[in-house]
């Protein structure tokens, strides 16, 4: 009964199951490689070097924050088509899977600096003020306070950016790159097969609940 239905209805995806589950494995691969980058990247800490912080520097934080907001400036797709000959150094090539790390990675970082910035924000300047009079060092403030103190925050921050991932792969996929957003531009929407479409947004949409599921769920446990 089931599989009349699904011949009747997704005949092409039917077809396609085997590729479309291998662009959904290659759209997690993106978004867990691209989100680690982007969570050692040390880029989140440049407010720490504002004026008055434990990390004060006032050239670092000038330069660093306007190359930030600088790539955050530009739309993901003009930066994928900017980066192509630098991608290609990189990676051997611009297109498929492996072109899709390296700009994924450069749009990403900045985004998700920006989001641990808010998060560090939110700390209180008076534990800040208390652990310097204790005599804590600027590194153990940082990991001590500072880190400690942001993990509900931080937690949505990344999942706010793994969201905004499966977003970009999509987009990145759409012009010539790999995953559900490659799947469904390639077999879907250039051969008008609208199965194939319909089920490429669900299974993005699938993944982007459980991810917020998954976030929401720390973010709760971890607030004290």
């Amino acid at each position: 009964m089931m599989n009349d239905i699904l011949n009747q209805y997704m005949p092409n995806l039917i077809y396609m199951f085997p590729e479309f589950l291998e662009s959904i494995g290659q759209t997690l691969l993106m978004v867990l490689v691209c989100a680690a980058d982007a969570v050692f990247a040390p880029l989140g800490l440049v407010p720490l070097t504002r004026e008055g912080d434990i990390l004060e520097n006032k050239i670092v934080y000038t330069v660093l924050g306007k190359i930030i907001d600088l790539f955050r400036a530009i739309p993901f797709i003009i930066l994928v088509m900017i980066l192509s000959d630098v991608t290609k150094f990189v990676s051997g090539t611009s297109i498929g899977l492996r072109g899709s790390f390296f700009p994924l990675i450069v749009g990403t970082i900045p985004f998700f600096a920006r989001q641990i910035e808010q998060a560090i924000a939110e700390v209180d300047r008076g534990l800040i003020e208390a652990s310097e009079a204790m005599g804590l060092t600027p590194l153990q403030i940082m990991f001590r306070v500072y880190l400690r103190e942001s993990i509900p925050s931080i937690i949505r921050a990344t999942t706010i950016t793994l969201i905004s991932l499966i977003g970009l792969t999509a987009i990145v996929g759409s012009i010539g790159g790999g995953g559900v957003g490659a799947f469904c531009y390639n077999y879907g929407y250039s051969k008008m097969q609208y199965d194939i479409m319909w089920a490429c947004v669900i299974a993005l949409v699938l993944i982007t609940v459980i991810i917020q599921s998954i976030g929401n769920f720390l973010a709760r446990r971890t607030t004290h």
